[in-house]
């Protein structure tokens, strides 16, 4: 849980003073787990509370029908003891519960008060109700009931209960080993009004939380009224969380029980149909990764990417440039990058499913596979591998290559991408390394650890490994110059991750001839991951042909292609389309959040719907004035709609927001310009390329207002810029052709015009103005 809406680093409009140059793609980001109403129908399960339709709440199937497949855990005992004792302790079997005395109270008795940022908390035990007074969404401190938990270890957090359907988690919460108090969010002090502060919708547990903490739970959101009537089939991470439901198989067993003695292994039941590796992983990952959500109905045996989009490597800081995990991410994205994952191990080998802990422990677990060795696994012997003394710490696997990060300040978590520690990548790009992450004093520096493992390693540290994160990374800086190297790893690395990832990436040149060949290969791409991807990035390209290849992955047999299809082709897909009708569920099943409201709105806006758009864009802003993305989204609409003066509000607030965004204040000043305030402009872009200097567009739109503002000398120092930067664009070399004119240099004019000529022979306007030179001497 966390984040409001990410800063990325913004995408360059083409050209052209208009603020609403477009839209950029704004994926939700949802990271999930969940509870609210147990529902109990056959085998002892009942309907919930509050009847809903599924048409109401867009799922392909009527919860009653769905629920009715589902037994319970409890049902599981009978035949399966050995599996189901060690599951009941698990933390997935206590991800989610009511409060239990024997389990809370010391938590709450006796009372404790805590300072944490500007802010302090009491917990307290009273009148047999665990009670939390903290800081309430006033502002100030009020009393609040614990209705529920979740977690278990090393941190537990409460729910408090809402009238309108809803949960919030509390974001003071307890470490059961240590019986303190603390905040998940550390010294971020947190206010009132935020959207992550816990009162707000970034803590709301129907869709922030609920979903990974129990079963089957739909979330149940109702946009007229802002409610929801969240239901589960069972409250926890239940047996069929991760079997999927078998209340035909209690049924049957009912039916035919099996005879007295050993198990007969010809015995076979209809009802069961068993999952696969590929399979258990997508299941893993619904809860193990950070992921945006199309349906909010995943069930064990589904296809992830039937159901999700996944966070990946991209422009964002979320990961490392070499897959590294950076902010909470979890493990399920980090591992499919692996060479572990590319070798088909899978989380079952490692980890006992009824306790989700390690089969063995230390290096054991690793050796299994690394000692004998199982190909293609390399034969390890740590003592020589390491390079450490052994059982001195410096000698564990996963202490190397499974670096450990804190979350919500108490949850050590493995990496599991099973990386290389690299101290060059950390002195290039800032990548850490498991050198220096242990090896933290003065004198023992990332120098220092490059010394050792070129001396112990040599040129094998010199690997497939290095080189792709080093095209990652400068890829993410915008050189150029890791083009090639970028659509070399879109088109041959084994990885499918690595291939989405480069084909992400490669957008920021999706306009390169050869750029937009990668993306057509790549919509080919056997993965469902990169065509997605492809997709995507696809949307700039208006090309005929790139169009048509979008046309037909609109009907491509993974969802999360058929949205991101639907979507580059939004201004005229069918909406009654199997694509169109993917894409409006993913909207409208994200309509609770900020995030959800950016993309209905951008939907909305996109097919005229500009009244709409701007209802959505308001509503966003109202629920999050904290994010500058949203203003600049409402900016854009109002713009668009000639409320130029709010639109320059909007953007001023943006401005704000994130002082030292360039794109932000580039759109500003083209904001300005349109409400007739050109020194305010002028700034304003004077201001964006001090923020980049390599923002051509900046530069142009600058040159302009300089022209305008009759400084020819800074206009034409301005557009040298812009080109020097930008060498293919047309609108460059014709501006400074006209200012050269205006100013009587008629032999530069004529260079410049002819420049622009050569890069868009068809261009009218410059072909005119050539013609009106050439007859002058």
């Amino acid at each position: 849980m966390g984040d409001s809406i990410k800063q990325s680093k913004p995408k360059r409009p083409a050209s052209g003073l208009l603020i609403a140059a477009g839209f950029s793609l704004v994926l939700c980001l949802v990271i999930g787990v969940g509870l609210f109403l147990v529902v109990r129908q056959r085998s002892g399960l009942t309907q919930p509370k509050h009847g809903v339709s599924a048409l109401l709440f867009n799922y392909a199937e009527p919860q009653p029908v769905a629920y009715q497949k589902y037994a319970g855990s409890q049902s599981c005992l009978a035949c399966h003891e050995p599996a189901f004792t060690p599951w009941r302790a698990s933390h997935h079997a206590l991800a989610e519960r009511p409060l239990k005395p024997e389990l809370d109270t010391a938590a709450f008795s006796p009372s404790q008060t805590f300072k944490h940022g500007t802010q302090t908390s009491t917990v307290r035990f009273t009148q047999r109700r665990c009670e939390l007074l903290t800081q309430g969404p006033s502002g100030k401190a009020e009393t609040f009931i614990a209705d529920r938990v979740i977690g278990h270890d090393p941190l537990r957090q409460y729910l408090i209960a809402k009238p309108d359907g809803r949960y919030q988690v509390a974001e003071i919460a307890s470490d059961p080993k240590k019986g303190d108090w603390f905040n998940v969010y550390g010294n971020e002090d947190r206010q009132a009004g935020e959207w992550g502060h816990w009162t707000g919708r970034g803590m709301t547990w129907n869709t922030m939380c609920a979903a990974c903490h129990n079963t089957r739970l739909r979330k149940n959101y109702q946009p007229a009224t802002d409610t929801y009537n969240t239901a589960m089939v069972e409250m926890g991470v239940g047996c069929e969380a991760c079997h999927g439901p078998m209340a035909d198989h209690v049924a049957w067993q009912k039916l035919f029980p099996p005879p007295p003695g050993p198990r007969n292994p010809s015995r076979k039941d209809p009802t069961l149909q068993k999952m696969d590796k590929n399979q258990v992983f997508d299941t893993c990952g619904m809860c193990h990764a950070r992921r945006g959500e199309f349906t909010g109905d995943f069930k064990p045996g589904d296809s992830f990417f039937d159901h999700h989009s996944l966070t990946i490597p991209d422009e964002t800081d979320t990961f490392y440039p070499d897959g590294q995990i950076r902010d909470e991410d979890y493990e399920y994205t980090a591992f499919l990058g692996s060479r572990m994952y590319a070798s088909k191990v899978r989380c079952i080998d490692c980890h006992d499913p009824h306790t989700a802990k390690p089969r063995l422990t230390g290096n054991a677990l690793c050796l299994t596979c690394h000692s004998a060795p199982i190909p293609p696994a390399p034969r390890i012997v740590p003592a020589t591998h390491a390079h450490h003394k052994v059982n001195a710490g410096g000698d564990s696997c996963t202490g190397c290559h499974m670096p450990i990060t804190t979350y919500m300040q108490r949850h050590p978590r493995h990496d599991h991408g099973f990386t290389i520690p690299d101290p060059l990548l950390t002195k290039q790009f800032a990548i850490p390394n498991a050198c220096n992450r242990c090896h933290t004093n003065q004198t023992e520096t990332m120098e220092w650890a490059l010394d050792w493992t070129q001396k112990w390693y040599g040129k094998k540290m010199d690997r497939p490994y290095r080189a792709r994160a080093t095209t990652i990374a400068k890829a993410r800086n915008g050189e150029a110059t890791a083009l090639d190297a970028l659509l070399k790893v879109a088109r041959e690395d084994k990885n499918a991750l690595w291939r989405a990832s480069a084909t992400g990436l490669a957008r920021r040149w999706s306009q390169e001839p050869k750029v937009i060949n990668a993306l057509l290969e790549q919509a080919k791409d056997p993965a469902p991951m990169v065509r997605a991807v492809s997709a995507r990035c696809l949307e700039p390209t208006q090309s005929t042909y790139a169009r048509s290849v979008l046309g037909n992955l609109l009907n491509d047999p993974s969802r999360a292609v058929r949205v991101e299809a639907a979507w580059s082709l939004r201004t005229t897909v069918d909406t009654n389309s199997l694509a169109g009708q993917d894409l409006m569920r993913y909207l409208r099943h994200n309509l609770d959040q900020p995030s959800g409201l950016l993309q209905m709105g951008v939907f909305q806006n996109d097919r005229n719907d500009h009244e709409g758009a701007l209802a959505s864009f308001q509503k966003a802003v109202s629920w999050d004035g904290g994010s500058a993305p949203l203003h600049h989204a409402l900016a854009v609409c109002l713009s668009q709609n000639g409320q130029s003066a709010a639109a320059v509000r909007e953007l001023e607030i943006a401005c704000k927001l994130v002082p030292r965004d360039a794109e932000y204040r580039f759109k500003l000043g083209l904001a300005y310009h349109e409400a007739s305030q050109p020194k305010a402009a002028l700034n304003a872009l004077e201001e964006a390329v001090k923020l980049d200097p390599q923002y051509s567009q900046a530069w142009y739109n600058l040159g302009l207002s300089y022209s305008a503002a009759g400084q020819s000398d800074q206009a034409l120092t301005a557009l040298s810029r812009a080109e020097m930067l930008n060498a293919g664009s047309r609108e460059i070399p014709y501006a400074r052709a006209t200012i050269l004119a205006r100013l009587g240099r008629v032999r530069e004019a004529r260079s410049a015009v002819s420049r622009a000529l050569e890069l868009a022979p068809g261009y009218s306007e410059a072909i005119q103005l050539l013609q009106t030179l050439s007859s002058e001497r």
